[in-house]
């Protein structure tokens, strides 16, 4: 049985700790943290209260649970949105499109792996994200997730740092099974099934995403690719001129996994 499994159950019968099954030390669970009333800014794994006496500069290194990772917070003049955040270009376009429309205060939500601090399928550090927020001073929460607990379940502690949000934005653009599992993960929990999911890239044109891109002044670099693609390499400039040189029938976007990029704001 994983550590989260392990947890829960510590956690049904009310118990203050359980054991490491890797380890064999004493972890406290969230009933047992709740008992100093607030953060010991240690990083404890199961933290209930956001990490907040952890140093702004070392969470995105220690965190376990969903925290702030930038000063910035959501502005309460507008409805309050969470945009998924990859660091990489489809939701970077997804936040200039937001933005544009001002409906939402928005508050970006980034998940990691809680041992690399890798973003996944991205291949970079979870401190790039961090910079790229503080670059655009916007909110940003950062998510580790950890293997064994349903992914929806470990999103929840996020939605408590933004009570008010009604709205998850994604950045995806035609991938119907990709939205397909959104609408069903989201609609099947109790906590996020009346939020609304905002797509403001859905089927917008190739060439209409290029040229906002271009407009934005950003660099976007490709950050990681499929072993079988040849023609680019990781750092180069993603442009209409590398979506030239891809290989037929690789999406120029590379929705389908053939490569991956990174903002540089």
């Amino acid at each position: 049985m994983n550590y989260w499994a392990l947890h829960e159950d510590a956690c049904k019968r009310g118990e203050k700790s359980y054991t490491d099954p890797e380890t064999g030390f004493m972890v406290f669970t969230r009933h047992g943290l709740l008992e100093r009333d607030r953060c010991c800014g240690a990083g404890c794994r199961h933290c209930p209260f956001g990490h907040e006496s952890v140093g702004l500069s070392q969470r995105a290194k220690r965190i376990q649970q969903a925290a702030w990772l930038t000063q910035a917070r959501p502005a309460p003049s507008r409805e309050t949105a969470i945009l998924f955040w990859s660091g990489g270009k489809d939701s970077f376009l997804a936040y200039r499109a937001l933005e544009r429309e001002q409906r939402f205060s928005l508050t970006l939500l980034t998940t990691f792996d809680a041992r690399s601090r890798i973003i996944a399928h991205q291949e970079f550090p979870i401190d790039d994200v961090v910079e790229q927020a503080t670059r655009l001073d916007v909110p940003l929460i950062g998510v580790p997730l950890h293997s064994g607990p349903n992914y929806v379940e470990q999103l929840l502690p996020a939605l408590d740092l933004v009570p008010n949000s009604k709205a998850f934005c994604f950045g995806d653009l035609h991938l119907e099974h990709i939205r397909s599992w959104r609408e069903d993960a989201f609609a099947a929990h109790e906590r996020t099934k009346s939020m609304t999911l905002e797509l403001p890239l859905w089927n917008v044109d190739y060439g209409t995403l290029l040229e906002d891109l271009a407009q934005s002044g950003a660099e976007c670099r490709i950050s990681a690719i499929a072993t079988d693609l040849p023609g680019i390499a990781i750092g180069d400039r993603f442009d209409a001129e590398l979506i030239k040189r891809l290989p037929e029938g690789v999406d120029p976007f590379g929705e389908n996994g053939e490569f991956h990029t990174r903002i540089i704001p």
